[in-house]
């Protein structure tokens, strides 16, 4: 191989693994997932003004079962507004849909799960398909480095206590 080929195939090799690198987001926690990923730019809002980023940036293992911006237009107007002017009611609600230790999709077992915030969460699958409680997961297993994040189509409210 001549040495002005050698140069460039090297340089291609390169070209590729770099570009490679800049396709992959670096990994993150659940809360940096949440807030870059754009069809969950309401919930990443709410987690923020919850106060609730720095406990989802932690170590973890957390599931967040996370509601979809779509998802948050079917909540009543009245609920959204009442949710932001109760930050303790709204951190409940959100608390609701995380579930401690890391649950890839593959690892769902049908049966109660006890949620952060205290209540348990209806999980089922059956082969791909997961719920919980009334919503199905949408997009499954988005990895964070303390946990994972799975896209459902509604928004969970925890039993009135």
């Amino acid at each position: 191989m001549n040495k002005p080929f050698r140069h460039f195939a090297a340089l291609a090799a390169s070209l590729l693994v770099v570009s490679g690198c800049a396709t992959t987001p670096p990994p993150a926690s659940v809360a940096d997932t949440i807030a870059r990923t754009p069809q969950l730019s309401t919930l990443s809002k709410l987690v923020s003004d919850a106060g609730l980023a720095d406990t989802l940036r932690g170590p973890g293992p957390f599931t967040v079962f996370a509601p979809t911006d779509e998802a948050f237009k079917s909540v009543p107007a009245a609920t959204l507004t009442a949710l932001g002017n109760d930050k303790e009611r709204l951190k409940a609600v959100l608390m609701y849909h995380v579930v401690p230790g890391a649950m890839l999709s593959a690892n769902v077992k049908n049966g109660p799960a006890k949620t952060a915030q205290g209540a348990n969460v209806a999980l089922a699958r059956s082969g791909a398909f997961v719920t919980v409680d009334d919503a199905v997961v949408t997009s499954a297993d988005i990895a964070a480095t303390n946990g994972v994040v799975q896209v459902v189509d509604r928004v969970l409210m925890p039993p009135a206590r």
